[in-house]
């Protein structure tokens, strides 16, 4: 099932350009291109722009030409959200201008942290350090177990994660929707003003190859916080993945990478990713 309506979305990527590169380097799509890939797919019909937003020189829509788009999505990036640099506030505030707007949002990672922040809640360092590749045991709230969010998924899964800062305080008109053991805030939904932004910490929209590609990218700090012994191990884990990525069916690269449908089948893993389209941003039309 695909949705046929002539969406307009903007795909909002996180990253400034020298991190961009460094993502190409390990082979990796960019963070927007795996959101494109699915929009492509499940809104065959949508427009769908690019806005490179930590670009200082990118210009920003503003006032009634935030209303040209019916929604819009935040990646992930390797930015620090309460850094006070304008990379990082024009994001902020162009994120509270969408909630002016009254027009959806969505976001994963950096997305979470944004739809608290730009709403008023706070963002720390993990004390517990960085969550990588796999949010293990994942699940939901009692509020997420009947958000529309979740509708369809499990109430407990795996998950695609890279990161070091958590949401610490969640914002007024926010509510908690999926928690684990290692984020006490892995997914939101928050109402500010006339808009609403549905998020999660972890990465629907990533795969187990691009997953692998960013171990490679983030090699050198994975091997510096002590995860991995060498940077050949973070090399020979990549391949593990990309292996199991080309041969779902491999029963011993399962169990031996404790992977599971929830992380290889689409159609589990890109559920909220199909629900905020249909429960949020379509809804959003008719208003």
């Amino acid at each position: 099932m695909t949705v046929t309506q002539p969406l307009a979305i903007c795909v909002i990527n996180g990253y400034p350009a020298p991190n961009r590169a460094v993502l190409a380097e390990a082979g990796m799509k960019q963070a927007h291109e795996m959101y494109v890939d699915f929009l492509k797919e499940y809104t065959p019909n949508a427009k769908i722009d690019t806005l490179y937003i930590a670009d200082l020189d990118t210009a920003l829509p503003t006032g009634t030409n935030l209303s040209s788009y019916d929604a819009y999505i935040w990646t992930g990036s390797n930015l620090t959200i309460y850094h006070d640099q304008p990379s990082v506030t024009r994001q902020i505030e162009f994120s509270r201008a969408v909630y002016g707007a009254g027009k959806p949002q969505y976001g994963s990672c950096w997305g979470v942290q944004m739809a608290a922040v730009a709403a008023g809640g706070e963002v720390q360092k993990n004390p517990k350090g960085r969550e990588w590749a796999f949010a293990r045991d994942i699940h939901l709230t009692d509020a997420g177990k009947q958000h529309p969010l979740y509708r369809g998924k499990p109430h407990q899964f795996n998950g695609f994660i890279m990161h070091l800062d958590i949401v610490t305080r969640v914002p007024e008109g926010g509510t908690l929707l999926a928690i684990n053991e290692h984020s006490p805030v892995q997914a939101l939904a928050v109402q500010c003003g006339k808009g609403a932004f549905w998020a999660t910490q972890y990465h629907p929209e990533y795969n187990l190859y691009e997953m692998a590609r960013l171990l490679i990218a983030r090699k050198e700090p994975l091997t510096t916080e002590g995860f991995f012994v060498k940077q050949e191990d973070v090399e020979k884990l990549a391949a593990d993945m990309i292996e199991l990525y080309k041969k779902p069916e491999t029963k011993g690269l399962r169990e031996q990478l404790k992977i599971g449908d929830d992380i290889l089948d689409a159609q589990i893993r890109q559920q909220e990713l199909r629900n905020w389209v249909d429960f949020l941003v379509l809804p959003s039309l008719a208003k």
